[in-house]
């Protein structure tokens, strides 16, 4: 979930690897799982339908819908 909420504030697998303090490799790995457990093509896509589903909460300093 730590990638998710780094996904959904915008960070790149790089950026959220340094944040977590693992490798980038892994940071795709976790990508790659929760996007297939999802059922989505893009990082865009995973933050989107995990808020829809109750996952994340919408990002600070950003407008809702």
């Amino acid at each position: 979930m730590k990638v998710l909420h780094c996904v959904h504030s915008g960070l790149l697998n790089k950026q959220i690897a340094y944040e977590l303090g693992m490798a980038e490799a892994t940071v795709k790995v976790h990508m790659t799982a929760l996007m297939r457990k999802l059922n989505v093509r893009n990082r865009t896509q995973a933050a989107i339908t995990a808020r829809n589903l109750g996952w994340l909460r919408p990002a600070l300093g950003r407008a809702t819908d």
